[in-house]
């Protein structure tokens, strides 16, 4: 992420997808050439995917740590979950 807030940055970032969404569904009411439109699609799927990181990497820098440090099933819980997250992302 860049310097300013994480929260911040992370919400401009899935503006600028959502505004990519709603130019690629322009782009399908004026039927533009598919391929065209596929690579709009690739490119907005490729910004969401960059947010999943980001977000990934801010919980395992946080949260993932703080649990880590903790004992007991608080741990082990958070271990599954940030797990179970990766594996999402891996399959999408």
């Amino acid at each position: 992420m860049t310097d300013t807030d994480p929260k911040q940055d992370l919400l401009l970032r899935l503006r600028r997808v959502e505004g990519q969404v709603r130019g690629i569904a322009r782009m399908v009411e004026e039927d533009k050439y598919c391929i065209d439109v596929l690579t709009q699609v690739s490119a907005a799927s490729r910004a969401l995917q960059s947010v999943a990181l980001s977000l990934l990497e801010d919980h395992m820098g946080h949260c993932l740590v703080d649990a880590a440090q903790a004992r007991g099933p608080e741990k082990d819980a958070k271990l599954k979950e940030a797990a179970d997250a990766i594996a999402r992302l891996v399959r999408s």
